[in-house]
């Protein structure tokens, strides 16, 4: 029993991580159609920095996270404002091969600036073990799990009742009407972004700070991706939800089956939710009138 509940615990966290990763493809896709390929390289750019920070400050957590959502904001709208605009009046296929080219550019960046090798966040607080009836977690951990409910929260409460989050709602649903109504798409789009950045950003920091900071974490990208789809790349809250589902899925299976099927767990409950329900979990069907 308590090795399921370590398997559990330990899978929330992860998929803790991937929902956070979600959430950012999901707002992005939410707000501007585009699929954003270079989200786990944002976020890893984002955990550096703030390893550079911690190593800085003697691993000051608030001054880390004060400096690395300050960092993530102003990467996010350089990356939008310079890249990602003047490439939105060109065909999505283009648009998401410059994504993909951001992605391959980013990883570079990583071994250029900082170097090829493991390192360990200078954040003490964040390795320190909590028992919770029996079962011992980092304080990392459940941090990450903290971030994504209070991430849900401020989300669920965003859309549903601020002006801002309605606007951006009108431009998801539809643009050209939502201009005609005042609302500047382009500053829906730089919300997003920052958002976004921040989400992952806070996923890559957390998990860096649990396990450890390497040029592989822009791999948490990949796998968060698929949780998007589970959960329905138009539906924020639900991509979270497909997070945890994958995250706990993997474990479970790498646990209790085989360490070798761990990676695919997450695909196969993909392909047979998606043959049920093509849009996702908690995604909307598009009626399209020929």
């Amino acid at each position: 029993m308590n090795y399921l509940a370590e398997l559990l615990a330990s899978g929330l966290a992860v998929g803790a991580v991937y929902g956070l990763i979600a959430m950012s493809f999901a707002i992005i896709y939410k707000s501007t159609g585009l699929l954003n390929f270079a989200q786990g390289e944002m976020g890893m750019i984002i955990a550096y920095v703030a390893w550079s920070i911690s190593t800085s400050v003697d691993g000051n957590p608030f001054i880390v996270a004060l400096g690395s959502i300050g960092f993530a904001v102003l990467f996010a709208l350089a990356v939008e404002r310079i890249v990602i605009r003047p490439m939105m009046s060109e065909p999505i296929l283009s648009q998401i091969m410059v994504t993909i080219g951001l992605s391959v550019i980013f990883r570079s960046a990583i071994i250029l600036i900082w170097d090829g090798l493991p390192h360990n966040m200078a954040i003490a607080s964040g390795n320190q073990l909590v028992d919770l009836g029996g079962v011992r977690v980092r304080a990392a951990q459940i941090a990450v799990l903290v971030a994504l409910f209070a991430a849900i929260a401020g989300m669920w409460a965003f859309f549903r009742y601020s002006r801002f989050g309605v606007a951006m709602r009108a431009v998801a649903s539809d643009d050209a009407t939502a201009q005609l109504m005042g609302v500047s798409s382009g500053k829906v789009q730089m919300a997003a972004w920052a958002a976004a950045a921040v989400l992952s950003g806070v996923a890559g920091v957390l998990f860096a700070i649990a396990y450890e900071l390497s040029p592989s974490l822009y791999a948490l990208g990949l796998k968060a991706f698929p949780a998007t789809i589970l959960g329905g790349l138009d539906a924020v809250i639900g991509s979270a939800v497909g997070g945890l589902i994958i995250g706990v899925t993997e474990n479970l299976v790498g646990g209790y089956i085989s360490s070798g099927l761990k990676e695919v767990a997450g695909f196969v409950i993909i392909i047979l939710i998606l043959m049920v329900r093509p849009y996702g979990l908690f995604g909307e069907k598009r009626i399209e009138r020929l």
